[in-house]
């Protein structure tokens, strides 16, 4: 794992909607504004999401929560404090801020990475899956390539999808890092020995062992 990589997960049952602490005064007017398209419970998560995120990033800033101004990046749609998805990021009074972060939700949970005065051209992804969400026929097919497929072909019940969890988990955390998301075909990403790509462990990230997280870094 590379070095300086903090990691931190938040179960989202402590963080009630329109509670104490929800995060909603911390959202700024574009991601307002996409919230108030959700329905509620979407709308819960996301805000509960980004008020993680941007403290988790304050913290590792050592600046305060308020001061961060929020700067995302789209590969279709650009960047700035108009953008409102795609990669993660924030400004302080208009100049980039040092900090590479990363952000997953599953279940209740959500996942936060980050690495602080990150390498020039450095990019982070980081996913985390519920094996549970993958038992339906056909997920094979549609997410992955041939020789991961034949990885999988012998396994049954919780072992099969744990591991169809740990390569979707792979999957989606490398096109994050890149900014394609899922507008590239999953199947044409090869994980199984992509050495961009790590498996997280539960005691590193706070996420309960029911479920699977990776990172990539490249």
């Amino acid at each position: 794992m590379e070095p300086g990589l903090v990691l931190h997960a938040v179960d989202l049952r402590g963080h009630p909607a329109g509670g104490p602490g929800s995060g909603s005064v911390l959202l700024e007017p574009v991601e307002a504004a996409r919230a108030a398209a959700m329905e509620p419970g979407a709308r819960a998560r996301f805000i509960a999401g980004r008020a993680a995120l941007r403290r988790f990033a304050a913290a590792l800033l050592d600046l305060p929560a308020g001061e961060l101004e929020v700067s995302y990046a789209c590969q279709r749609c650009g960047s700035g404090p108009d953008i409102a998805h795609g990669r993660p990021g924030y400004t302080r009074g208009g100049e980039p801020l040092p900090l590479l972060l990363s952000m997953a939700r599953t279940q209740q949970w959500i996942l936060l990475a980050g690495l602080p005065a990150p390498c020039a051209g450095m990019r982070l992804g980081v996913d985390a899956e519920d094996p549970a969400r993958l038992d339906f026929d056909g997920f094979d097919t549609v997410a992955l390539g041939p020789e991961e497929r034949h990885a999988v072909e012998n396994l049954a019940g919780p072992e099969l999808l744990r591991e169809r969890a740990r390569l979707w988990a792979r999957k989606e955390a490398w096109l994050k890092m890149t900014g394609e998301g899922l507008r590239r075909d999953p199947r044409t990403v090869d994980v199984l020995g992509n050495p961009g790509l790590a498996d997280l462990d539960p005691a590193d990230t706070g996420l309960p062992g029911t479920l699977v997280a990776a990172v990539a870094i490249g």
